[in-house]
C-alpha cells in the first residue's frame, strides 16, 4: 500500500515519463460505420499509456478509460491504488470491425504489454495494473482464448492475461480521460514509439477502403483466397505492353515482359517485378501441398507459383488471377504514377 500511495503521487505529476510528442490520430480521417461498432475492454497497466496507444490504431472509434472488474461499486482512482477493490485500469476500446479485426487489436495491445507478469506493469505494481481481456460478445471469448493460446507458443512462462466476460466497468474521472493528451509531459510506462507511423496508417486506410469498392470475384479472390473459373479472366488471353499491379494496393507485381501462355486457364509469369512486393506461403489446403503468393501491403491473396514453368524463362511458373490484378498500360505508366518502371521494359 506505501508503494501505491507514494506512485500515486508521482503518477499525478507530468514531468513523470515524458510523453512530450504530438501524435496524430489516424482515426480523426475516418467516417465510422456507427451501426457496425464493437467494444472490448483491455487491461494492461496504467491507463493513461494504454489509452493513448489503443485510441491511435486505425480502426479504433473511441477510448474511455475506467475500472473493471472489481468488487466495489462506483471506486474512486485513490480506492482503487490504495485499497483491495480488486478492480484493474482498464481501456473500453469501441472500434470498427471494418478496419480492424478484434485478433489485430490485441497484436497491437501485446505489443505494450509484459504478458507474463502478474499484477505489474512496467514499474506499476499492484492488482490494478493486471492484464486483461474482458469481452461483452461471447463470441469474442473464443477469439482471445484462441489469440492466447497462439501466443503461448511464443513463452516459455504461462501468459498471465486473463481473458474473462465484463462485470463491471466504471469510467474514471474526467481528468484521467485522454490524460496524456492533456498533459503531454505526463507519466506513460508504454513505449508510443512503437505506434504505426502515420504514413503506414495511411496506406493501411487506403488499402481498406480500396477493398470496399472491389467486386464480389476481385473480393473473394483477394480476401478469401478463392480461385476464378479457369479460362474466364480477363487477363488469360491478354497480351498488351505493361504493368500488373494488385488490384487492392497498386503494389507493382509483373510485367507483360515476362507474361507467357501456359495453357493452364490462368494468367501466367515466369518472375515477380520485385520479390520484395510478395510473399510466398505454405498451403495445404484441397488435400494438396502448394506455394500461395500474396501481395505483400495488402495481403492480398494472388494465386499459386509452380516449379513446372519453361526452363528458358527460369523454370517458375507464377499461376495469378485475373481478379487480384489491375493492368496499367506502357503507355500510361508515367500519368499512373508507375514511371519509375519504364526501365524493366528496355530489356
Amino acid at each position: 500500500m506505501f508503494f501505491n500511495i507514494i506512485y500515486y503521487f508521482m503518477k499525478k505529476s507530468p514531468v513523470i515519463g515524458g510523453f512530450g510528442m504530438s501524435l496524430e490520430n489516424i482515426n480523426n480521417k475516418i467516417q465510422f460505420n456507427k451501426e457496425n461498432l464493437k467494444t472490448i475492454y483491455l487491461a494492461g497497466g496504467c491507463f493513461w499509456g494504454v489509452e493513448t496507444y489503443i485510441s491511435r490504431i486505425l480502426g479504433v472509434y473511441e477510448t474511455e478509460v475506467g475500472y473493471a472488474n472489481g468488487n466495489t461499486k462506483n471506486p474512486t482512482y485513490e480506492e482503487v491504488c490504495n485499497f483491495d477493490t480488486k478492480h484493474a485500469e482498464c481501456v473500453k476500446v469501441t472500434y470498427s470491425p471494418d478496419f480492424i479485426s478484434l485478433k489485430e487489436l490485441l497484436e497491437e495491445f501485446f505489443k505494450i504489454i509484459d504478458p507474463i507478469a502478474i499484477n505489474r506493469q512496467g514499474p506499476d505494481i499492484g492488482t490494478q495494473y493486471r492484464t486483461g481481456i474482458y469481452y461483452t460478445d461471447i463470441r469474442d471469448k473464443q477469439i482471445a482464448e484462441m489469440f492466447i493460446k497462439e501466443k503461448q507458443l511464443n513463452y516459455s512462462k504461462k501468459i498471465a492475461v486473463e481473458v474473462m466476460p465484463l462485470t463491471y466497468f466504471y469510467p474514471a474521472e474526467t481528468y484521467h480521460q485522454k490524460y496524456l493528451e492533456k498533459n503531454p509531459n505526463g507519466y506513460c510506462h508504454v513505449d508510443l514509439s512503437k505506434l504505426p507511423e502515420i504514413d503506414e496508417s495511411l496506406e493501411k486506410l487506403k488499402i481498406k477502403e480500396n477493398i470496399r469498392k472491389l467486386d464480389p470475384t476481385e473480393y473473394e479472390v483477394t480476401q478469401n483466397s478463392a480461385t476464378e473459373i479457369p479460362f474466364s479472366g480477363k487477363y488469360n488471353d491478354f497480351n498488351e505492353k505493361g504493368l500488373y499491379v494488385d488490384v487492392v494496393s497498386g503494389e507493382p507485381l509483373f510485367t507483360s515482359h515476362d507474361k507467357f501462355n501456359s495453357g493452364c486457364g490462368w494468367p501466367s509469369f515466369s518472375k515477380p517485378i520485385s520479390e520484395d512486393n510478395i510473399k510466398k506461403i505454405k498451403d495445404t489446403s484441397h488435400n494438396m501441398i502448394r506455394t500461395e503468393v500474396k501481395s505483400k501491403k495488402a495481403d492480398s491473396h494472388l494465386g499459386h507459383v509452380f516449379d513446372d514453368g519453361p526452363s528458358e524463362l527460369g523454370g517458375m511458373r507464377y499461376c495469378i488471377n485475373s481478379a487480384a490484378l489491375k493492368f496499367i498500360a506502357f503507355e500510361d505508366l508515367e500519368k499512373e504514377g508507375y514511371g519509375e518502371y519504364i526501365k524493366y521494359f528496355e530489356k
